[in-house]
């Protein structure tokens, strides 16, 4: 095929700042005081007032990754690292989540490694990649491949680890109601999709030394 006929490979949506057509904050307030009426409560009174306000204010802050690039979080890397090319782990990194189906709370902890190719990445820069991808309405399936999407794809390293472990409100207050159940996800790429032996240092090593 000739090279100018080649098409580009379009960039994961992952990669960047989702564009987003919000309403105004009186918009937003005014549709909390609808969800208050249809609790069957009355926005009216005393309690309840401010409410509006304050949950619209929460919702910017708790769903602010949707104003945040994750790429651009990796952007800076370290090449002097005195030749080190092992196995890099940042583990139990804390997160709050909410379920894109029901808009309860997810609560984990992330596990993240990567393999480096000749540079690594500030280790707050993972948390920080996290926390981005965890501050949008999410699956635990999504937010799982989603982090390891961009560090592949930003980093270029040799494989990446991600393992998920989180709670689902929506599985302890709503529905089923089981409180304390764990979902488990997980995705490598790279050797440690290849190589099953990096898949179970990477999990000796997250569960500090001792077999999963």
């Amino acid at each position: 095929m000739d090279a100018s006929l080649k098409t580009l490979k379009p960039q994961p949506s992952y990669m960047d700042k989702p564009v987003t057509d919000r309403p105004t904050q009186e918009e937003a307030e005014a549709a909390v005081k609808v969800l208050l009426r249809w609790t069957g409560d009355d926005p009216g009174r005393e309690g309840l007032v401010d409410t509006p306000r304050r949950v619209a204010t929460a919702f910017r802050e708790m769903f602010n990754g949707y104003d945040m690039c994750p790429a651009e979080e990796l952007g800076r890397t370290f090449e002097e690292v005195a030749g080190y090319d092992d196995l890099v782990i940042v583990r139990d990194i804390q997160f709050y989540s909410h379920c894109e189906h029901h808009m309860v709370p997810i609560i984990g902890k992330a596990h993240v490694g990567y393999l480096p190719d000749g540079k690594v990445v500030g280790l707050s820069k993972i948390a920080r990649v996290v926390d981005i991808f965890a501050h949008r309405l999410q699956t635990q399936e999504s937010i799982t491949a989603q982090i390891a999407g961009v560090i592949q794809d930003v980093l270029n390293p040799r494989g990446v680890a991600v393992m998920i472990e989180a709670e689902h409100m929506c599985i302890a207050m709503r529905g089923i109601k089981k409180q304390g159940s764990t979902t488990l996800t997980s995705t490598f790429t790279g050797a440690f999709r290849d190589h099953p032996e990096e898949q179970v240092r990477f999990i000796t090593m997250v569960r500090g030394g001792k077999a999963a």
